[in-house]
């Protein structure tokens, strides 16, 4: 990628000229043209170190590859211009490697597990509840595209107080809790006294319907784990008995407590309470010890809900108690809210307690709540846009970006044109000079780069964004470069710089999860 290359340079240039100099760099895309297309800060350079520096870097035989010009901007930047003959270069070079362009080696493949929704299965996927679905499966396929070993994980809590009040509210006893048609369907269904295996059942049967619905929002799971079969196993008492041996339980008031205030958190927390049954913080010590020992993961990503928040310390202290620190992070997501036309949406058909995501992915399809619900980072409330996701215009950014690969596919089936029936040579790029040509080239190289991003930190609101830049400057091109023209050279030129965009856009809509139609 072009921003190891910067950093190739500048690092070669400061062991030449300054070999005792401690140095840190930091490269970012420009947003001004006239600052050129990367920008970086040294920092840990004086100004006249910086002019060393500059001077240097240009006798490389590799920045004359790369890039047509460098300059400094006071107090701290150092600008790169792309060369054309470098961006034509990789018109090709994505021609070449096709579906696999924007892979990466940095997982070196490294076993990274990805656990999402997760949602208790006391009731249907809310809309709620399942925001860290498309979250979780985009984050796991960008680690795939990264180079590690990913799995996809969803956690059954069929165990525990959950599933009695389950039972209870499928009996309509007393103790009912949970309410809505569900319920009154289980209640039809479900024949029984004892209020634990009635909610069993219950559970077994809601978890039927949540895997149709994260079937239709496209998700396919590695493992359905189930946290019944965890206790029945034996294995919360085996971390129980792990934690006890290396001195990291007490008893109080008639509880067990794990010593987490050892290993930073705020509180010591309850293993087992007084009238003997395990918290869900036992459990979870022990699914991750699973995790961890048993199926041997690198690393582990779970992504909750932000009601969860109190639940963290607690997990992390847990898994460094078992020597598998800085293994485990852990994702929060703030809340989802319906809009339509601008007022909160009150369109449940359950009593107007919530909005099943199986409504949502009615009223407008997967694609569109997958692009939706990436768009913003797991920090911010999300507000989905019913009117605009309805939309059939460029207003709508899923529209946009999918109008862009098949507008595409429709001048390339006009032209009878397929990948492997245009043979392309470097030299048939060199027509590619007009700035909005150059423009979506710069887009196009981007891939690997958002990539590697969001493998390091997790944000993956970049890929829509990405998609929606890749899109603009697609269309900015069309409307100011005729594709097909007399000048034969620049036409195959062009079609080349096309096909190119269709693979990128195809395989950044395939990290995303959604369909890349060629009509629309």
């Amino acid at each position: 990628m072009i921003r190891e290359k910067i950093r190739e340079l500048i690092e070669n240039s400061c062991k030449n000229l300054l070999p005792n100099k401690k140095i840190k760099i930091d490269i970012a895309k420009t947003s001004q043209k006239e600052h050129g297309d990367y920008t970086a800060n040294v920092r840990g350079l004086s100004l006249s170190e910086y002019e060393k520096i500059i001077n240097d870097v240009k006798k490389y035989s590799d920045f004359k590859k790369y890039f047509s010009n460098v300059n400094f901007i006071k107090p701290v930047f150092i600008n790169f211009f792309l060369s054309e003959n470098y961006l034509q270069n990789n018109v090709m070079e994505i021609l070449k490697q096709k579906e696999r362009f924007g892979e990466l080696k940095i997982g070196k493949n490294k076993k990274i597990q990805v656990e999402f929704i997760s949602a208790n299965p006391t009731g249907p996927l809310t809309v709620g509840n399942a925001r860290g679905g498309p979250f979780g499966d985009v984050l796991a396929n960008v680690f795939k595209k990264a180079g590690f070993k990913t799995e996809k994980a969803f956690y059954i809590n069929n165990y525990g107080m959950q599933i009695l009040t389950l039972g209870h509210s499928v009996l309509k006893d007393q103790e009912a809790q949970y309410k809505g048609d569900y319920i009154d369907d289980l209640h039809k269904k479900i024949k029984g006294k004892n209020p634990y295996k009635v909610g069993e059942k219950a559970a077994e049967i809601i978890i039927k319907d949540i895997k149709k619905t994260v079937k239709n929002l496209k998700i396919d799971f590695d493992e359905w784990f189930s946290e019944k079969k965890l206790h029945s196993s034996g294995k919360v008492d085996e971390v129980i008995e792990v934690l006890n041996r290396k001195g990291l339980t007490y008893e109080k008031e008639g509880a067990l407590w794990f010593k987490a205030m050892k290993f930073g958190d705020n509180r010591d927390r309850v293993l087992i309470k007084k009238d003997k049954e395990g918290t869900y913080l036992a459990g979870d010590i022990a699914y991750h010890k699973y995790k961890f020992e048993e199926k041997k993961f690198d690393k582990v990503i779970n992504i909750w809900g932000a009601d969860h928040y109190g639940d963290v310390a607690g997990l992390k202290a847990g898994a460094e108690a078992l020597g598998h620190k800085g293994k485990l992070d852990i994702i929060l997501l703030q809340f989802v809210t319906l809009l339509e036309k601008g007022e909160r949406l009150k369109m449940s058909k359950r009593k107007g307690i919530y909005v099943t995501m199986d409504e949502l992915l009615k009223e407008v399809g997967s694609d569109i709540v997958r692009f939706f619900f990436l768009e913003k980072s797991a920090d911010t409330h999300l507000n989905f846009d019913l009117s605009l996701a309805k939309e059939k215009s460029s207003k709508n950014p899923v529209y946009y970006v999918q109008y862009a690969y098949a507008r595409i596919c429709s001048i390339l089936k006009k032209l009878k044109i397929k990948n492997a029936k245009l043979k392309i040579k470097s030299e048939n790029l060199k027509p590619l000079t007009h700035s909005s040509e150059l423009d979506l080239v710069k887009q196009l190289i981007r891939l690997p780069e958002v990539v590697e991003d969001t493998a390091k930190d997790y944000q993956v609101q970049r890929l829509p964004q990405y998609a929606t830049d890749l899109a603009i400057a697609f269309h900015q091109f069309y409307r100011d470069c005729r594709v097909i023209s007399e000048d034969k050279e620049l036409t195959k030129a062009r079609l080349s710089l096309i096909m190119a965009t269709k693979i990128v856009l195809k395989n950044t809509l395939d990290l995303m999860g959604i369909s890349a139609p060629e009509k629309m």
